[in-house]
């Protein structure tokens, strides 16, 4: 056991574990909540595509700019986005209050678009801190939904605790972000990349004129030309980057795609119809239905996203496909209750969240061993999209199967999913 983790830095392990956990933590407790903060009446897919587009929108555009802001500037930003996205949720009225559900979205926007860079960012600081950051990384992201969906499941259904104060307490969690990255994370490895690239910039530069003013005709002609050519560099860059990009969609991005559509179609759109007599299931109330059975899908993600430094798969698809199948069986028993016990559910749903943790981290990790240091940096960050835009694809699809599911459901004297 110790000589697997051989070399690993705890601060880097630390502080990559916090990035993962606080990144990921906000968006687990929106979803987690996503019936609190709607009601009944609205499809939870709302919430989940009001917590992922702007992320999917960010991951794919940040990426072939993001480089020019510093770190530190970044974390600042989303720390900031994420604390204000929750302070909105929070303080504006319930549904039962009379508060807007308009309102409430505006905060889920803001903490998305800080969950979106975060997640891209973080995966690009993976390129200076090796492959021990990736693994932490990837096993606090996993432990955000476990932490995210347990305590709000605990807090407001074991504990009583109001969804207001739950959800404002959670406001305060960036500010552990920002004690990552700038009291625990050893800081050189990033400025020795940079200095690298600066050098290297320099060497690019040499004999380059500068000062308009101190040169010839013929020189600041020569300053001109200098210019047009960075411009020029740069178009050369980002159209390369675009060429990058198509390259890593076969091998990496589809198979995450596929998983997070599935199972976030799971999640969204069909969990909250498998629903059982109370009288069968260990629960007293309805609501307690959809945050257990997010708590248990979160299990079987950090188990799975903690797992690279004992256990890789090479082959992405093929738990892609598997997570297709359990999307199939579970509409198919959400249609004709052919499933006899909660209990079997539990499991498929922990099997689901191992399944999706899997192809995440994977998913990385053979970036990192298999893409070019030149590009690694840029290709992690540019894959996130896919898991983006595989949640997007399934809020709109849960949106639809959900409404479809419960009328079905109704219609056969199954009225459950009413009494939400």
């Amino acid at each position: 056991m110790r000589q697997l983790f051989a070399g690993a830095s705890p601060r880097v392990c630390i502080s990559f574990w916090l990035f993962g956990l606080i990144n990921n933590v906000l968006y687990v407790i929106i979803l987690s909540a996503a019936l609190d903060l709607v009601g009944p009446d609205i499809p939870k897919g709302v919430v989940l595509l009001a917590d992922v587009i702007p992320s999917f929108i960010t991951k794919l555009v940040a990426p072939y700019f993001i480089h020019l802001v510093p770190y530190e500037v970044r974390i600042l930003a989303f720390a900031a986005l994420s604390a204000g996205g929750m302070l909105i949720i929070s303080m504006t009225p319930s549904y039962v209050d009379g508060g807007t559900t308009a309102a409430k979205l505006v905060g889920v926007l803001l903490a998305s678009l800080s969950s979106g860079g975060g997640e891209l960012s973080f995966l690009g600081l993976v390129h200076y801190y090796g492959p021990f950051s990736l693994a932490a990384w990837g096993s606090g992201t996993g432990g955000a939904g476990l932490i995210g969906a347990g305590a709000y499941a605990l807090a407001t259904t074991s504990f009583g605790l109001s969804v207001k104060s739950t959800l404002l307490a959670s406001a305060f969690l960036p500010a552990v972000m920002l004690v990552s990255f700038f009291m625990i994370l050893p800081l050189e490895p990033l400025k020795h990349g940079r200095r690298l690239a600066t050098i290297k910039d320099d060497d690019d530069e040499t004999n380059t004129p500068e000062r308009e003013g101190l040169l010839a005709p013929e020189d600041q002609d020569l300053g001109s030309l200098s210019n047009r050519r960075r411009k020029s560099s740069g178009w050369v860059l980002f159209k390369r980057n675009l060429t990058r990009a198509q390259s890593l969609f076969f091998p990496y991005m589809l198979p995450l795609l596929l998983v997070y559509i599935a199972e976030y179609t799971i999640n969204q759109g069909v969990s909250p119809t498998l629903l059982f007599p109370l009288d069968q299931t260990p629960f007293k109330h309805y609501r307690a239905f959809y945050p257990t059975y997010n708590a248990i899908y979160q299990a079987g993600v950090f188990i799975s996203r903690s797992s690279t430094p004992f256990f890789r798969i090479h082959n992405l698809y093929l738990p892609s496909f598997l997570q297709v199948i359990n999307l199939v069986v579970l509409i198919f028993h959400s249609l004709f209750t052919f499933i006899p016990s909660i209990y079997i559910i539990f499991a498929i749903i922990f099997w689901e969240g191992l399944l999706g943790g899997l192809v995440y981290v994977n998913t990385f990790a053979e970036i990192s061993d298999k893409v070019e240091k030149k590009d690694r940096e840029f290709s992690l960050s540019a894959t996130t999209v896919s898991d983006s835009g595989g949640i997007c694809v399934a809020g709109f699809m849960s949106m639809a199967i959900e409404v479809w599911l419960c009328n079905w459901q109704v219609r056969g004297g199954r009225d459950y999913c009413k009494r939400l």
